[in-house]
């Protein structure tokens, strides 16, 4: 992840314009922020089972919430090669 962080550099700056958090701070929220989304599907059910178990929740309900949390994910597309891309761009 550590290529992300260039990538990143208009964020960070308007994260530490914008907030009270240090570039350092920043850009471990961002980093933190990109793994969250980078998760599975299958790796957030099993961690939020985990989660909701703790909670003492029975696996009828965590997988009733899991069900209706599922639909409201940010999804990454599969990697797209050069070509697929050129053609989102031109067509």
């Amino acid at each position: 992840m550590l290529e992300r962080r260039s990538t990143y550099e208009d964020l960070l700056d308007h994260l530490v314009r914008t907030t009270p958090l240090q570039r350092g701070e920043a850009a471990r929220v961002v980093m933190d922020v990109l793994a969250y989304f980078d998760e599975t599907t299958e790796e957030y059910v099993r961690r939020r089972h985990r989660e909701l178990q703790a909670k003492g929740l029975v696996n009828a309900e965590i997988f009733e919430r899991i069900g209706e949390e599922l639909p409201h994910r940010a999804v990454a597309p599969a990697p797209l090669s050069q070509r697929q891309l050129r053609r989102i761009v031109y067509g």
